[in-house]
């Protein structure tokens, strides 16, 4: 008995098994039904980028509305969390965009 991969999951799960128990995704040598899989694993890694995007952006935001709360620049410790903040969500949502083309390539 050895332990492979689900391919609609990706956890491990015993050669033997009929089904995943986690997404119980019956295993068969159907290449129709792999596809399949494949597609959705691909769906939930994009949907997870996507997410990750908005929360970068939403950082970003975030840091720039309490850099300048009030309508004037921040002093004390909302400047350096204001711009540490956009500094931060700025890069992530770059990465992130670099992430979601790399993905769209490789399909």
């Amino acid at each position: 008995m050895a332990l492979i991969h689900c391919p609609a999951c990706a956890k491990r799960i015993s050669d033997k098994a009929p089904f995943c128990p986690h997404c119980q995704f019956a295993r068969t040598d159907d290449p129709e039904s792999l596809e399949r899989a494949n597609r959705i694993r691909q769906i939930k890694h994009n949907q997870s980028l996507m997410t990750q995007s908005f929360l970068a952006l939403f950082a970003f935001v975030g840091g720039f509305g309490l850099w300048w709360w009030g309508g004037e620049a921040a002093d004390g410790w909302r400047a350096p969390v204001g711009i540490g903040l956009m500094s931060l969500g700025f890069v992530a949502y770059l990465v992130t965009r670099v992430r979601i083309l790399l993905a769209k390539r490789s399909k």
